[in-house]
């Protein structure tokens, strides 16, 4: 069944059934409610905008800790930007193999359209690497100008670093000479031509989405953030997605 993208906003790509499934209800989140990426926000916007308008953009890579944004950006600006002709399909990252067939299915249609991989990383040998390498890049063929590619992942450079790849790179005339496992791995991420790196949170700003998510508390605040604290030392890290678990772990506690 082909997509009505005029009736539908986003995708998602099913293997076994080796298509397209419109969304029916996609995330609400609005680009105002996330805090502390004020710059990486900036820049994608500004690069999405480019895209919409059919000036120059980059296929984009959004890397780094877990749960500060990465997605939720995303998300958000499908939601921003949807009445322009904005379109979102996701496909995980076992399912690249399939994306130039992918491609195919919307070559003609009026749209542009951000081809959304969240988590992206790669094994050595994998197929959707060479995959997603050739809809970046092109081969033969010019990658389509009203396709983008928008990938999250915990790792910059996408594939696993060992140790030894690094033994085997060689100074060579006062220059550093990777061995091919590292040109590999630096090759697929230098094809995204904006790299957005997102950190943990520090105090206050992580403070600031708490008290975004409390905006009609009515207790005493000092001693909800006392608790925000101490359930980041739980969960590790310091971010919006643990802000926002916190803030249901408290509404979910039964009130006297």
């Amino acid at each position: 069944m082909n997509i009505n993208w005029a009736n539908s906003d986003a995708a998602i790509w099913r293997p076994q059934q080796q298509r397209l499934r419109a969304v029916i209800r996609t995330d609400p989140i609005q680009l105002d409610s996330l805090l502390g990426i004020e710059r990486q926000k900036t820049l994608l916007q500004q690069n999405t905008e480019a895209f919409l308008h059919h000036a120059p953009s980059n296929n984009a890579l959004l890397w780094g800790a877990r749960g500060c944004g990465k997605s939720s950006l995303i998300k958000a600006l499908l939601n921003h930007y949807r009445h322009l002709g904005l379109r979102v399909i996701q496909v995980e990252t076992q399912d690249l193999v399939q994306l130039p067939e992918i491609v195919d299915t919307i070559e003609r249609e009026p749209y542009h359209f951000i081809i959304y991989a969240d988590d992206l990383s790669f094994e050595r040998g994998d197929g959707g690497y060479r995959a997603l390498k050739s809809v970046l890049e092109g081969s033969i063929e010019v990658p389509p100008e009203h396709v983008r590619v928008y990938a999250t992942s915990n790792r910059r450079h996408l594939l696993p670093e060992q140790m030894a790849d690094n033994r085997d790179s060689q100074l060579v005339n006062g220059e550093i000479h990777h061995n091919d496992t590292i040109e590999e791995r630096i090759s697929l991420s230098d094809r995204f031509g904006l790299s957005l790196s997102f950190y943990p949170l520090d105090q206050p700003t992580y403070l600031e989405i708490i008290d975004s998510l409390f905006n009609d508390y009515q207790g005493d605040r000092s001693e909800l953030h006392r608790l925000a604290l101490r359930f980041t030392l739980e969960r590790g890290n310091k971010s919006g997605r643990t802000a926002r678990n916190f803030y249901n772990s408290l509404n979910a506690q039964p009130r006297h």
